[in-house]
């Protein structure tokens, strides 16, 4: 019988043994064909909302009440031709939908625009800022990220126990707990000083003084104290409850059972087995969490006075500064959404199942 004629046999070309392929002489899809087209619809969905991110950080901050040019020449004698060569210098006197073809061609090239109250590139001031910002938050998700893990897998791993009820009791607190307010009060009990308690903190600033070398890292660090603290107490509760549950799920396992069968250590069960199993919904957060690294805190930073990107929003959204909000919104969300991109790439390497 002819080979031809039997639908997925395909002859060898030397007269070898015939090969067996799908029906119709269609390729089957590879382990590396599948995760291209994973990541492929990862990057035109991070597109995607990276152009809806640029049209809600024109469009959103429009509404809000207050005229920029108004609130930059508060207190001072102005003339309505000078208030209309300040809308014509700024392009705010343009139809608004020219403004922004105007402000998506130049975000496109890097352009953010130039600072209303500061009257310097945007692209600059945010360069300025990002080192502070990344110091403060980066630290403290760090910390808070290990501690929310190793916290959260003990807790699942001896659920229902007394460090268990603890532990969850706290997090949940302190989850619930506005960060803005928990920092006033550290400011209130560790930095002026309340009853037996002195002050032993700054206030807020990064440092203090014109010290150099060992003596400014120390001024640095005395000074991060407390906004670490607040971003820690805050953050950490989030991760080791997200990492409990996720554990949890996953304890009811047939695998761990038959881990335990062949006679591994229980520590083991939960290094090796247990844990990577629970780590996809954590591994988001976390990355999330680094996202946050670039966008700072808002809430804190203001509390502190440090001098991030935090504060410099809160600085430009009091005018409002219209370009200098746009592009640190345009920064935060696209931090944001390249975070989440590198946890979905990440996924398949995690869990083969992922993306097939």
């Amino acid at each position: 019988m002819s080979t031809a004629s039997t639908p997925g046999v395909v002859a060898d070309a030397a007269g070898g043994p015939a090969r067996t392929g799908p029906a119709g002489g269609g390729a089957r899809t590879g382990p590396a064909a599948a995760y291209a087209a994973y990541v492929a619809g990862r990057l035109g969905g991070a597109v995607i909302s990276l152009f809806a991110v640029l049209v809600t950080s024109f469009f959103l901050f429009r509404i809000i009440p207050g005229d920029p040019v108004r609130a930059m020449t508060h207190g001072r004698p102005t003339s309505p031709e000078q208030l209309a060569t300040m809308r014509r210098q700024f392009g705010l006197d343009l139809p608004l939908w020219q403004q922004f073809t105007d402000y998506c061609g130049k975000a496109l090239t890097g352009d953010l625009g130039t600072s209303y109250q500061f009257h310097a590139p945007v692209g600059e001031l945010i360069a300025q800022k990002v080192p502070a910002t990344l110091l403060l938050t980066g630290v403290a998700v760090v910390i808070y990220s290990a501690l929310g893990l190793w916290l959260g897998t003990r807790s699942a791993w001896h659920r229902g126990g007394l460090g268990d009820r603890i532990g969850t009791g706290v997090a949940l607190t302190l989850w619930s707990v506005p960060s803005f307010w928990l920092g006033l009060l550290l400011i209130i009990v560790f930095a002026v000083g309340i009853g037996p308690v002195p002050g032993m903190f700054p206030t807020g600033g990064m440092q203090s003084g014109d010290a150099t070398g060992a003596g400014q890292v120390l001024d640095v660090a005395h000074h991060m104290v407390l906004p670490v603290l607040t971003l820690v107490a805050v953050g950490y509760a989030q991760t080791l409850l997200v990492m409990r549950s996720s554990l949890l799920d996953e304890m009811g396992g047939d695998y761990l059972t038959t881990a335990r069968a062949k006679g591994l250590r229980d520590a083991v069960v939960r290094r090796r087995h247990a844990v990577p199993n629970a780590l996809l919904p954590t591994v988001t957060m976390v990355f999330i969490n680094l996202g946050h690294v670039a966008a700072g805190s808002i809430l804190v930073e203001t509390v502190f006075s440090w001098p991030g990107l935090g504060g410099l929003f809160y600085q430009a959204l009091s005018v409002p500064d219209l370009p200098l909000v746009q592009g640190l919104f345009l920064v935060f969300a696209g931090a944001m959404i390249v975070m989440n991109l590198i946890a979905d790439l990440l996924y398949p390497l995690l869990d083969p199942r992922v993306g097939r």
